[in-house]
């Protein structure tokens, strides 16, 4: 699994003028479910991603988790994580787990956070 981690204020999804999904303060991930993930990488990337401390303390530091603020995760499905692009001009993603299983995995991810 891959995922791309950026901290926001606030973030929705929409599609077609529809919000199919809203957060307050926390994270967008960008989540790219490989052929070779399992169960077993979806728990760690989500024990990896709200424990990662990437908030501001009192001092400024980046000291404190996702987990400790108590913020949301808005995941959005990015097979493009896995475009392979060293050939060629095409992105190639055929390391891009099929879109049965990725949907499995990205909906247990959305559980299990």
């Amino acid at each position: 699994m891959r995922a791309v981690v950026q901290r926001i204020k606030n973030g929705t999804v929409a599609i077609k003028g529809r919000i199919k999904g809203q957060i307050a303060k926390g994270l967008l991930v960008y989540l790219g479910v490989g052929k070779s993930d399992d169960y077993k990488d979806v728990h760690y990337l989500v024990d990896k991603v709200i424990n990662l401390r990437i908030f501001e303390d009192k001092e400024g530091k980046m000291n404190i988790s996702l987990k400790q603020i108590g913020g949301q995760i808005l995941v959005i499905s990015q097979f493009t994580l896995y475009g392979d692009v060293r050939k060629g001009r095409r992105p190639c993603s055929s390391n891009a787990a099929v879109p049965n299983t990725a949907e499995k995995l990205y909906k247990q991810f959305i559980l299990e956070r």
